[in-house]
């Protein structure tokens, strides 16, 4: 009898999230099966569950009641099982373990690394035996195997136990007894989990953050399979990350020292470990997609052709710590790096980067690899002063040129490494293995540079046997098409006879609104919604919102005047007033319009305590950390101008007793496009964590930045989800009201841009469509790098026929609305629709170039 032909699939959290990726899961085993393969289903955890069940350690060692996060998780776990249509009684054991566990940690009063990874483990267990009966239900019989019974952890008693156990490696090979234990199970298909193993005493140790495509890759290893497929939620690896520029090719084949060099440096599809086991073995590694399984991907091998010196890619990494050790003494001194590098051994850490010269030895510290603690830090530099002055520079990233031969590249490179100039650049390293050339920047920059460089580098690149088409491409020829479903292709008609009459033109949709606005209102959690104006304050929209029951959210006394005046009979009350850096006359202007006023700073209130006297007031806090799209919607941390951090609570508290002044609510905001349903419930737990030092706290409103979907194909917010979690907390806190105060998600979707084409032009490969609206009339793509969806209204039906850049009028480079977007054949006159634009749209036009701004409209049922 022939030895199966094994199939190692690994599939992560967002395609283990929802039905949907569940039948795709089902659909691609079951081809496998028909094929004559033995699929092995490696899984990871439902998509957040390892960041909660983080959040349920920290709540049991902290003496505080994990019982709100444990229901979380439990509700997600129990809507998948009901949006499939199986039972989760199968889960109940593996409930009362993590219970037990939690209590252990309660009862301690502090977390043992073992006992960190026996709960964060459980993401993966539970997942997998859920996908069980998932998988049962689609007519797919899978064996569920315990992956911590195959893949032993290596002895390291050299680590600190928090690397042994949480960040753990395997010694793995082609191994007969484990492929003749899988083939006699009575499934063709078996089903394991990703990022656990075990150790020597049969506990449950984890394979690092992302550690799910390593469990894989030991996996195929052990089984000697055919191939290793990692599926992920973008089709394979690309030129840079497609998110963040929809311009980004679709890399079709790499070699493994290739993808390892993208995976290190920062490339989030693949983790770098999970390249060695099948280097080792010439397994093929596939990246795939479950949200667009018919496409091929990238495809790792051996057998990758040399094309010669060639940029494949750029990445960037961000929350990198670079030292840097300054002495004259390292002058042809014998043995000082190993010195020094003793030193980082000795504290645990793993040194990424590295530049020398006479007198300086830089490196970088990589948080995927270390745990970056203040403390561990700070006694690092202390040890490295017996040999250096050693200086700490945090919040680096990395800017990585990956390819082949790139050393033989640098001439040519000349005008990409000009969108260096005027930084601060603190290393530059250049790969042994001439594969990479690094630079190290301040963090801000990094997301902009890599924009800048892509498009010098690949923005005239055509396919070809490495280059496959763009994500743009990919999204608008493969993957399933929203726009059918969208308000304004029913409304074309109505739409083409506003643009007869003028262009630019916004057009908000009321029926959209008004239905965004109840989906709000059906979250039973949340006791008020505050529509933030500042997205869109159009008279009608407000007028429309407010109708919905919607109160508002203004951040400038314009903003205050805008409400009152579309809405005379609105109560005050009803408009929250939340400025910044605001000057003392525009509280007492608010005060007396009677609107409700939320302070983020103590100083007003320290040095104007008249102001506020016998006021009732909401502070803004900071917890530490912001969310979001981009760095500059992200509104926490100390980078971010917004908020009181924690330690300024009691010189507050100080104030307010001073001035007669009520603190009756704490507000928390973090950013902008979040689709992780658990952010609010945290930041709800952060802020009643406080309101215990404020005895009249009586609301909190956990701000918002609720997400929808950045381009088509990418992942919206589970409003669901996102009830569910709010709700277990509301059950700990009856006592307190929660708000929300969303912007973008009530309006975006309304909204659309109508512009003409006035040229189109092409100039080598490159194919320009010039509109009558720009930069001035829509400014997020240029200053966010923001995706929105763009269709010829006037040719909707058309096939696409070529892939464009849609360019505007302003005299500046950056005029880009959309980078190679597929068209159909379009010529001046026709009207194309700009989608997704009903937030921070006209709200954000420029009278720039003295162009004039487009006009607005509301398109009523």
């Amino acid at each position: 009898m022939d030895a199966p032909s094994w199939l190692v699939l690994k599939f992560g959290g967002t395609s283990v999230a929802t039905p949907e990726r569940w039948r795709t899961i089902a659909t691609v085993a079951q081809r496998y099966v028909a094929d004559g393969y033995r699929p092995v289903l490696v899984c990871s955890a439902l998509s957040g569950i390892s960041d909660q069940l983080e959040n349920l350690v920290q709540e049991a060692a902290a003496g505080a009641s994990p019982d709100a996060t444990l229901a979380a998780v439990r509700a997600q776990h129990a809507a998948l099982a009901d949006g499939v249509g199986v039972s989760p009684d199968g889960l109940d054991a593996l409930w009362a373990t993590l219970e037990a566990r939690v209590e252990t940690i309660a009862a301690q009063g502090a977390a043992t690394p073992a006992d960190r990874a026996a709960v964060l483990g459980m993401g993966e267990l539970l997942s997998t035996r859920l996908g069980e009966a998932i998988l049962a239900a689609h007519d797919v019989p899978a064996t569920w195997i315990d992956a911590r019974q195959h893949l032993r952890a290596a002895d390291a008693p050299h680590l600190p136990p928090a690397r042994r156990y949480g960040s753990a490696t395997c010694s793995v090979y082609p191994d007969p007894v484990t492929q003749q234990h899988l083939a006699q199970t009575t499934d063709a298909v078996c089903i394991t989990q990703g990022f656990i193993a075990s150790n020597a005493l049969g506990e449950t140790v984890l394979l690092g953050r992302g550690g799910s495509d390593t469990s894989a890759a030991y996996f195929a290893a052990l089984l000697d399979a055919e191939r290793l497929e990692i599926w992920t939620d973008v089709p394979g690896l690309f030129t840079t990350n497609p998110h963040d520029v929809p311009a980004a090719r679709l890399l079709k084949q790499l070699s493994y020292d290739e993808a390892q060099e993208l995976a290190t440096m920062g490339g989030s599809i693949l983790h770098p470990r999970c390249l060695a086991p099948v280097r080792q073995y010439d397994i093929p590694l596939h990246v795939r997609s479950t949200n667009a399984p018919a496409i091929d991907g990238t495809v790792i091998s051996p057998d990758v052709p040399d094309t010669g010196p060639q940029v494949k890619a750029l990445s960037a990494k961000t929350g990198i710590t670079a030292i840097r050790m300054d002495t004259l003494g390292m002058w042809q001194e014998v043995g000082f790096l190993a010195d020094v590098f003793a030193v980082f051994k000795h504290h645990g850490l793993s040194v990424d980067l590295v530049a020398t010269s006479e007198a300086n030895v830089t490196v970088t510290l990589d948080p995927m690899a270390n745990a970056l603690d203040p403390e561990v830090i700070d006694r690092l530099v202390h040890d490295l002063g017996a040999y250096c002055t050693a200086r700490v520079v945090r919040g680096c990233g990395v800017v990585s040129l990956v390819g082949r031969h790139i050393r033989a590249l640098l001439h040519e490179l000349g005008p990409a490494l000009e969108v260096f100039d005027e930084q601060q650049i603190y290393m530059v390293s250049q790969a042994a293995s001439d594969l990479n050339f690094s630079f190290v920047v301040d963090e801000e920059q990094a997301p902009r540079l890599v924009h800048k460089l892509h498009d010098i580098l690949f923005a005239a690149r055509t396919p070809d046997a490495t280059f496959g088409p763009t994500w743009s491409e990919l999204v608008a020829d493969e993957a399933p098409a929203p726009a059918a479903e969208a308000w304004w292709h029913a409304r074309r008609d109505d739409l083409l006879a506003l643009a007869a009459d003028a262009t630019p033109t916004y057009v908000y949709d009321e029926a959209t609104l008004r239905a965004r606005a109840a989906d709000l209102q059906s979250l039973a959690a949340v006791d008020r919604v505050f529509y933030a104006i500042k997205a869109n304050p159009h008279p009608a929209v407000l007028r429309t919102l407010a109708d919905a029951g919607l109160s508002f959210e203004c951040v400038s006394p314009g903003e205050v005047e805008r409400v009152q005046t579309a809405l005379p009979d609105h109560p005050a009350r009803g408009i929250l007033f939340q400025p910044n850096f605001a000057a003392p006359d525009e509280y007492r202007r608010a005060f007396a319009r009677g609107v409700r006023v939320t302070l983020d700073n103590v100083q007003p209130l320290a040095e104007h305590p008249a102001l506020f006297a016998g006021q009732e007031i909401f502070a803004r806090i900071d917890p530490g950390a912001g969310r979001g799209h981009h760095r500059h919607v992200r509104t926490a941390g100390a980078q971010s101008k917004f908020g009181m951090v924690p330690d300024d609570l009691s010189a507050l508290r100080r104030a307010a007793d001073a001035a007669g002044t009520r603190i009756t609510g704490l507000h928390v905001h973090v950013g902008s496009g979040i689709t992780e349903p658990s952010t609010w419930a945290e930041l709800a737990r952060f802020l009643a964590s406080l309101a215990d030092a404020f005895p009249h706290v009586e609301t909190l409103n956990v701000g918002g930045g609720l997400g929808v979907p950045r381009a088509p194909g990418a992942p919206g917010l589970d409003l669901a989800a996102l009830d569910e979690q709010l709700t277990a907390f509301k059950r700990e806190h009856p006592h307190l009201a929660l708000w929300m105060e969303p912007g973008r998600f009530l309006v975006a979707e309304a909204g659309v841009l109508l512009a003409r084409v006035t040229q189109t032009k092409t100039k080598g490969p490159v194919h320009y469509v010039g509109l009558d609206a720009g930069m001035h009339t829509l400014l997020r793509p240029a200053l966010y790098g923001s995706y929105h969806p763009i269709v010829n209204l006037s040719r909707l039906d058309a096939p696409a026929a070529h892939t464009v850049q849609v360019v505007g009028p302003i005299c500046e480079s950056g005029d880009v609305l959309g980078r190679s977007r597929r068209l159909p054949d379009t010529a001046p006159g026709d009207v194309l629709l700009i989608s997704t634009v009903g937030a921070y749209g006209a709200s954000m036009s420029l009278p720039y170039n003295l162009r004039p701004a487009a006009r607005e409209a509301l398109l009523t049922p």
